[in-house]
């Protein structure tokens, strides 16, 4: 079982993927950093025994913003069958990077009073097929539902024009949940890194290609008290307000 603080001023971020290699880390580092740089300093939660999120950690220059680390996959990987998250006072933003293999019972404890859930996937057909079946239970076994806002997809190292990207984008605009961005395959995402930065630290001449989309995330994310606002005094909608549900029609020329 997953004890996050409760806060009502504390934005819980969670981003999981069943499938290995799809993104995630990549995703909350970004997050993670972005948040560091307009402040206050977020917590960056790893739950993934191979613990890359904190190596990326471990990486980052003294001089850039703080972001706060926790381990997660230790008190795991000793035997605790509860975790408690310790966050600064000060933290408002809470991003927590999950690993592939997650149980139903964890995965319904973890996204638990989330705020933002965010699913990357990847353009293969072996990537949607998991996909399909990890939203369902997302909705089933978790007990999410559509009506609260939580819940958004991210298309993840894309090359438009290609034959997986115009699957992709079919099978993601087909689950009724929002497709928030739509992520280039780019080598500034592995240059970042390795330095233990984000996207947004770059320099703004190398990353204005990636930017755009990255922002769309941002906007979504920062959206999440009127999400629960919105869900919490009315059912009928269909889309986020500010967002809206990408086709591969409505992309061209984004990248």
């Amino acid at each position: 079982m997953l004890i996050a603080p409760d806060r009502g001023n504390l934005h819980k971020i969670v981003v999981l993927n069943p499938k290995g290699g799809c993104g995630k880390t990549t995703l909350a580092t970004n997050i993670a950093a972005y948040y560091a740089v307009r402040g206050p300093a977020p917590t960056l939660v790893d739950f993934d025994p191979q613990g890359f999120s904190m190596r990326w950690l471990d990486k980052r220059p003294g001089n850039r913003p703080q972001i706060h680390g926790s381990g997660a996959y230790q008190q795991t990987m000793q035997g605790r069958d509860t975790v408690h998250l310790q966050t600064r006072p000060e933290t408002e933003t809470l991003i927590i990077d999950l690993p592939a293999a997650v149980s139903p019972d964890e995965l319904q404890d973890i996204t638990y009073d989330a705020g933002s859930i965010l699913v990357p996937v990847l353009p293969s057909e072996i990537d949607i097929h998991c996909a399909s079946r990890f939203v369902a239970e997302l909705l089933l076994v978790a007990q999410i539902d559509r009506r609260n806002r939580q819940l958004a997809v991210i298309a993840n190292r894309t090359r438009q024009n290609t034959r997986s990207y115009g699957m992709l984008m079919r099978f993601l605009t087909s689950l009724r949940i929002p497709v928030i961005a739509v992520l280039r395959d780019s080598q500034n995402y592995v240059h970042a890194a390795g330095q233990g930065i984000g996207i947004c630290e770059m320099p703004a001449y190398k990353v204005g290609k990636d930017m755009p989309q990255l922002k769309l995330i941002f906007n979504w994310l920062d959206q999440w008290r009127m999400r629960q606002l919105d869900a919490a005094t009315s059912s009928r909608f269909e889309h986020l307000p500010g967002a809206q549900v990408l086709t591969p029609a409505n992309h061209q020329g984004r990248h």
